[in-house]
């Protein structure tokens, strides 16, 4: 019987675990911290965003880097075989705005329980607190691990599944980096991935809470060069900006100031709707209707209580205006305003913030086909480590199940 060590009871890690055990493996899970799963407890907010249930083909799309990479793993686990797998053991789902994917009692702990349940079916033995210290090897083989404690497990196959270096008090603290290195594979630089951006501006930072939907973001460089954009929902927070379309944006922008020092625009389509035209009329229309009201109190109509006061001072538009004085060149400011309202981003939050860890493992140096390190025998890798990182919606968790899995079944296949 073949034995496997996998490190790291994530999501990837589980599943790994359990990939490995249905193919007849004798497994050893491993974890540091003191119960499997700790992650997946915080994901969708506690409710666990299990996968998207967006057609296969369309998945590729929804990753900010190596999409292509994940074919084979996603042919081997696809959201659909994921689906099944919890509603078997008991999980039923729901699908959400957006095709994501939730637990009917919305809690990410029936998720783990679940994992749990069918690890104890395959009699995997799992090891929580547990670190681990170093990989272990034999000229160009790895046969097993070391303990923090000092004790060496050995076995024929190791799959190192222990996540980046995000959220890092759930133990993903990139442990695993060092391990790749000491193994000779390259590392893509670590960067937050599905992170919040920071705003130098007063004035973005005191509409903290505020939260817009249905709006049009878009990220500009200086010169004008437009990194990309997306509708949906963000919030106001005390640094900057958050929520799913600038999490999802949140990669472009990492990305370009991985390579330049200079502060982005934030470009907020207010009314994604309408035309300017269409604006335009609204506007007319609410001024014959009150013209003897003051411009706050129209702006009421059109924006949230508190916009307004941070809007009509970006339109440089006295709050108390009465608007039957409103000038034609000021209705167009507010209209320009409304389908531009623009604002400098300095920077990501720190990686420890991200949701994800964008970079690790360089594609190149694994099998897409096996999850299988190209220079070491018997090394696997799976899950968050490996440089790729989805955008949000179910996308990073289904990769961490279907690379897990693929790991897992092919690390319990006898040496070729």
């Amino acid at each position: 019987m073949k034995k496997v060590i996998v490190i790291g009871a994530g999501a990837s890690g589980m599943m790994a675990a359990i990939g490995a055990a249905e193919k007849g493996a004798e497994v050893v899970l491993l974890e540091k911290n003191e119960q499997a799963g700790k992650k997946i407890l915080i994901t969708g907010k506690g409710r666990c965003n299990v996968t998207n249930n967006k057609d296969m083909e369309q998945f590729i799309q929804c990753y900010a880097h190596n999409g292509k990479f994940l074919y084979t793993a996603f042919h081997t686990l696809s959201n659909q075989a994921v689906k099944d797998f919890f509603e078997q053991m008991g999980v039923p789902l729901k699908i959400e705005r957006g095709e994501r994917v939730f637990p009917v009692s919305d809690q990410a702990k029936d998720i783990v329980k679940a994992l749990n349940k069918r690890l104890r079916q395959l009699n995997v033995t799992v090891k929580v607190n547990s670190p681990v210290k170093a990989l272990l090897f034999q000229e160009e083989k790895v046969i097993g691990v070391v303990l923090n404690s000092g004790d060496k497990l050995y076995s024929d196959s190791v799959v190192v599944a222990v996540g980046g270096a995000s959220y890092q008090a759930t133990g993903s603290s990139g442990d695993g980096y060092k391990w790749v290195k000491s193994a000779g594979h390259s590392l893509t630089e670590i960067r937050p991935a599905l992170v919040p951006l920071e705003s130098p501006q007063e004035n973005i930072r005191a509409l903290q809470g505020l939260s817009l939907k249905n709006v049009t973001l878009t990220l500009v460089t200086k010169q004008g060069k437009k990194l990309g954009d997306d509708f949906g929902e963000m919030i106001f927070t005390h640094f900057g900006i958050s929520g799913p379309i600038v999490l999802t944006l949140s990669s472009k922008a990492v990305d370009y100031w991985q390579k330049n020092d200079q502060p982005l625009q934030a470009i907020i389509d207010l009314k994604p709707a309408l035309s300017e035209e269409q604006l335009n009329d609204r506007l007319l229309r609410e001024i014959d209707q009150g013209h003897n009201k003051q411009l706050k109190t129209m702006m009421g109509n059109l924006l949230p209580q508190k916009l307004i006061s941070v809007f009509l001072d970006y339109v440089a538009l006295k709050p108390e205006l009465v608007l039957h004085q409103l000038q034609k060149s000021q209705r167009q400011s507010i209209i320009k305003g409304l389908k531009q309202f623009t604002f400098m981003l300095s920077r990501p939050r720190p990686l420890n913030e991200a949701i994800v860890t964008a970079g690790g493992v360089t594609v190149k140096e694994i099998s897409p086909q096996t999850m299988a390190s190209k220079l070491i025998d018997g090394l696997y890798f799976a899950g968050e480590i490996i440089d790729v990182d989805g955008f949000t919606g179910g996308f990073n968790l289904q990769a961490a199940f279907s690379t897990g899995y693929l790991a897992g079944v092919n690390s319990a296949k006898d040496t070729v």
